[in-house]
């Protein structure tokens, strides 16, 4: 069985054929290009969705999609989609079912990315997890009964919004100090550059000192494995701040299992051995049995996975 899964992001677009047991079998990417309009974008896919095809080369059951947002419990309406102008609330799976003749089941992408897991990933080994994605900003996928929970109107799981510190720094949140301004990624490099100018001798400011936009997580990877002492401090606290919002998750759903995925993670134990450190110290003790804090190492392809797994469910 075969499904075509699409991930639409602000920027790019991935689209794949996958199959139900082997995984990939087609995978491709291109500019989202959305400054051009939703009309431009759903063609645009829906071309490329041919592309994929081919000439009954493959037959696929439908199409599953991510994209950011909030998405109704019918899966067929995504809510006001950060990153893609002039979108509001719009039926993409109708809208993509008219251009491609195939059915169509849209999902949020952090939801997808749980799915993906659950399916092809780390979560295989679990019925019950919490998936944190740590990207542009912070998203989430609740899996129980190795289903993605949706809350009573498919918008559950925005666990970059949880507040940690009202007193904090700003994010896309509508206040201070949510789990997203701490380790979203543009907020992460925000607060590492305002660090960083304070230590005019330390090599990243000698590096970064001309545009301290460039810098990016990945650079304080690399800093830290190279024993950057200063790279090391602003991981350790942005894992500990990760810490303190997994004791509010766990405390509040009682699942132990908790896999991180997303371009932010990849710092790995640098991030998150302080995170387990500070969840264990936390953690009310009933609560520490089977705890656990898993990489996914999937990245972005567990969206697109996702994806197709949520048509091989819906739609088969």
């Amino acid at each position: 069985m075969i499904a075509i899964g699409i991930d639409l992001g602000g920027t790019n677009v991935k689209t794949a054929l996958v199959d139900v047991n082997d995984g990939f079998i087609k995978l491709h990417s291109f500019p989202t290009e959305a400054n051009k309009g939703k009309e431009y974008v759903l063609n645009n896919i829906a071309s490329q969705v041919k592309k994929l095809i081919g000439n009954g080369e493959y037959s696929p059951i439908g199409i599953g999609m991510g994209m950011p947002g909030m998405v109704t419990l019918d899966r067929k309406k995504v809510k006001n989609p950060p990153n893609l102008p002039g979108w509001k609330v719009e039926n993409v799976a109708d809208e993509i079912t008219k251009r491609t003749g195939l059915p169509c089941v849209i999902e949020n992408d952090a939801n997808l990315a749980a799915l993906g897991s659950s399916t092809f990933g780390v979560g295989k080994n679990f019925s019950d997890f919490i998936m944190i994605t740590l990207g542009t900003g912070v998203g989430g996928g609740i899996i129980i009964n190795n289903k993605i929970y949706r809350g009573s109107t498919g918008a559950a799981a925005e666990l970059g919004h949880v507040i940690i510190d009202y007193h904090g720094p700003l994010s896309n949140s509508n206040t201070r100090g949510g789990v997203e301004a701490y380790l979203g990624q543009r907020f992460l490099s925000r607060y590492a550059a305002d660090l960083i100018r304070q230590d005019p001798d330390n090599p990243l400011y000698k590096k970064f000192s001309e545009n301290f936009n460039t810098l990016e997580p990945v650079d304080l990877s690399k800093a830290a494995e190279s024993g950057n002492e200063l790279a090391i401090e602003i991981l350790k606290k942005s894992g500990q701040k990760l810490g303190y919002a997994i004791v509010n998750y766990v405390h509040i759903l009682d699942i132990r299992k908790i896999v991180v995925s997303g371009g932010v993670a990849k710092a790995g134990k640098l991030l998150l051995d302080p995170a387990t450190e500070t969840a264990k110290t936390f953690l009310m003790p009933p609560f520490l049995e089977d705890f656990e804090i898993i990489y996914e190492s999937l990245g972005n392809e567990a969206a697109i996975l996702g994806a197709a797994s949520l048509a091989f469910a819906e739609l088969s």
